[in-house]
């Protein structure tokens, strides 16, 4: 039988000395644990090509990383409901945002807003961009933008343009369109893309700029006359349709979409779901399904995405403040 005496003195130092050793240790990174739990891609815009774009990207997230990533609808005030839920989660990585040209566009439209898009959401990727086609009911007796745009002239303030609410795409192509041109079309805002379409379709308002996918069959059917692309370049699916630009210089409009975070998620998360999206968008099959949406893929870094951000909302500030757009 027999004891050791250890001072207090060498206990501590002990103790400092196991904590600096375990200290000394590689600490896994946090994207090696994540996402342990279903992550959640908050959607503003339900259904037409949001919808579509979120749910392949979370099948994508999905099967690549282990965990369910869930498409949760938050509709209402143009976006601002669901990006004002992202800004104030915890910046975990388990909530995320389907970021669109709308988010932009609210930045300066709405005056005040319970957050500041570009200081409070952090940019992870850009998923794709893709043209709208600017299209009227047939009994428009038009057949071409420069015949649109007499026929306005002609008739200032008579001719209704459709939109799927206001900040949407829909709405800023026709916005921007209206001042390239010196032309007064009437704004009428739906509560998304598809009544918008129906009355189109009907007839109710005349002219709309829409998605290239949603309006297609209708365009094939002779349901709906298109009259151009939105885009600096032709549209693969409609190769024959001249672009806007092509009679209106320096028009130019698109739909895209990326995924946003909180600010503050932690780099190595943010890292780790940039690589796994830009993997995505190299997979032919999974480009496939995005390009039937007549989008272009815009792989790239968290900063890219940043930079497109920057520029859309500077872009959409010029115009709103030009046309003096309020919401009424």
């Amino acid at each position: 039988m027999f004891s050791v005496g250890i001072s207090r003195r060498q206990i501590l130092n002990l103790a400092v000395g196991a904590a600096a050793a375990l200290s000394a240790l590689p600490r896994p990174a946090r994207a090696q644990s994540y996402p342990s739990r279903p992550v959640r891609i908050i959607v503003g815009f339900p259904g037409g090509a949001s919808d579509i774009t979120a749910r392949l990207l979370g099948q994508w997230l999905t099967e690549r990383l282990g965990q369910q990533f869930i498409i949760e609808n938050r509709p209402g005030a143009g976006t601002n409901i669901g990006t004002e839920a992202v800004a104030k989660s915890p910046p975990d990585g388990y909530t995320l945002l389907l970021v669109s040209v709308a988010n932009t566009v609210n930045a300066t439209l709405y005056e005040r807003l319970n957050f500041d898009f570009i200081r409070d959401i952090a940019p992870v990727a850009a998923l794709i961009r893709s043209p709208l086609v600017m299209e009227v009911n047939p009994s428009v007796p038009v057949s071409t933008i420069p015949e649109f745009i007499a026929m306005a002239k002609a008739n200032p303030g008579a001719i209704a343009a459709a939109s799927a609410g206001n900040g949407t795409p829909a709405h800023m192509a026709s916005e921007l369109f209206q001042l390239l041109t010196g032309i007064d079309l009437i704004d009428v805002p739906y509560r998304g893309g598809a009544p918008a379409l129906t009355d189109l379709l009907a007839g109710q308002v005349q002219v709309m700029f829409e998605n290239v996918p949603t309006s297609l069959e209708y365009i094939r059917a002779g349901k709906l006359r298109a009259l151009g692309i939105t885009t600096a370049g032709r549209s693969d699916l409609l190769r024959e349709l001249p672009t806007v630009s092509e009679f209106v210089p320096g028009y130019e409009v698109s739909s895209w979409f990326g995924i946003g975070a909180a600010k503050h998620t932690p780099t190595d998360i943010v890292d780790l779901l940039n690589a796994t999206i830009n993997a995505g968008l190299s997979d032919h099959k999974l480009k496939a399904k995005l390009t039937d949406l007549s989008a272009t893929v815009l792989p790239g870094s968290p900063a890219d995405f940043g930079k497109l951000i920057a520029d859309e909302t500077e872009k959409w500030r010029k115009v709103i403040q030009a046309a003096r757009i309020k919401l009424t």
